[in-house]
């Protein structure tokens, strides 16, 4: 494999794995944000 090819195959995983984490980011700050809701709907209905 040519050396060109070797750093843009390396490019590319850096930027896919850049992408990954930032979707795991807001994947969890979703759920975060859903259990927040859920708590509070949860405390409003016992009052």
């Amino acid at each position: 494999m040519s050396k060109k090819n070797q750093t843009k195959r390396e490019a590319y995983a850096k930027k896919q794995e850049e992408k990954g984490k930032k979707v795991v980011g807001w994947i969890f700050g979703g759920l975060i944000i859903l259990a927040v809701i859920y708590l509070i709907w949860t405390f409003s209905m016992m009052a």
